[in-house]
């Protein structure tokens, strides 16, 4: 590994996680070369091809593994339950890992990773990019600049109105898919929650399956009261008909208010890549929340969203030994509230960590 050759990566699953996330954000990282595709349908492969001309592909991860002294990185983007063995594999090849959210289905597991990783001297990072949207960061700078005073209260939402479910096993009853809003928009909940406030000492939660044929949890709730004293309020749901703001901060003298989505995800689908034009991950100003109180309330400019930032820090992460953007660890407690939160939903008490 050199620092004027970009590092070469390997990608793990080329559905909507590997096509419009990783392997866009990826491609355009100057100092990451996306040299491997593993996908053994025929119309994903084409579907590559097109988009990332002179990729090789791989039928299989185990594929990889005998290549490792060929590669700096693997990414994983396959479904929720290949996270554990691959990313187990991939370190026990010598292979550094970035894993798709959620990094395992349980704390214990994500550990277990963590201490492999450190004892084989590698990355290893979990794909949290809402740490990155425009919003987050916007709220970041209102608080690093204490401009609500003393927070008191977080609310955050990921809601959705998807009253058919789409099959497949994100949606899947079946524990081992490690499907469910919990696990999927909560691992994003959960993580801004204890990135802005810390760790957690209680955790109440409740769970449903609201829709007709569906068999994963579709509409939850999350309380959390942090060991600072901040209460968070999360919100996911597929079965939201009346969207609700997507951030409510309150706090001793003012608070903080937004509503709908980072650009970034939309963007991504449609096509869009990063460096291809001015005001990536900007917001309209008809976007910007609002903080103050509702007699003093002012318009606050959005940070612009910035997924880049994330394959940014991991190609400084391998070259220069510095922190990962986000740690195992750090993944390792988010999962620890969100086990702790279906044992909630399960028994109807609070759960204390």
């Amino acid at each position: 590994m050199t620092t004027a050759a970009p590092l070469r990566v390997a990608l793990v699953g080329y559905g909507p996680a590997g096509s419009f996330f990783h392997a866009p954000l990826i491609a355009a990282a100057p100092g990451l070369h996306l040299d491997t595709i593993v996908t053994g349908n025929r119309e994903r492969r084409a579907q590559a091809r097109a988009e990332h001309p002179g990729v090789v592909f791989a039928g299989t991860a185990d594929e990889l593994w005998p290549r490792a002294a060929e590669l700096d990185l693997v990414v994983l983007a396959s479904p929720n339950r290949t996270h554990v063995p691959l990313a187990t594999a991939a370190l026990e090849a010598g292979l550094s890992v970035v894993v798709d959210k959620p990094l395992a289905a349980t704390a214990a597991e994500a550990r277990a990773l963590a201490a492999l990783a450190e004892d084989r001297g590698l990355l290893l990072t979990v794909f949290q990019n809402r740490r990155w949207d425009s919003d987050f960061l916007t709220l970041r700078g209102l608080l690093a600049h204490r401009e609500l005073g003393e927070v008191h209260r977080f609310e955050s939402r990921f809601e959705r109105w998807r009253p058919q479910p789409k099959g497949g096993w994100r949606e899947s009853g079946d524990p081992a898919e490690i499907g469910g809003l919990l696990y999927d928009l909560g691992s994003h909940l959960v993580d801004q929650a204890l990135t802005l406030f810390g760790p957690v000492r209680t955790v109440y939660a409740e769970s449903d399956v609201r829709r007709p044929g569906a068999a994963a949890d579709d509409d939850d709730f999350i309380a959390l009261t942090h060991t600072g004293g901040v209460r968070s309020h999360l919100w996911m749901s597929a079965t939201a008909s009346r969207l609700g703001p997507r951030f409510r901060v309150l706090g001793s003298i003012g608070g903080y208010v937004t509503y709908g989505l980072d650009p970034q995800e939309a963007a991504l689908r449609e096509g869009l890549r990063p460096g291809e034009g001015a005001g990536w991950g900007s917001e309209p100003e008809d976007a910007w929340g609002t903080a103050g109180t509702d007699e003093t309330a002012w318009a606050v400019p959005s940070e612009p969203g910035d997924y880049p930032a994330f394959y940014a820090a991991v190609e400084t992460a391998l070259r220069e030994g510095t922190p990962p953007p986000v740690t195992a660890w750090e993944a390792a407690a988010a999962i620890e509230v969100i086990e702790a939160a279906r044992e909630s939903a399960l028994t109807g008490q609070a759960v204390t960590l």
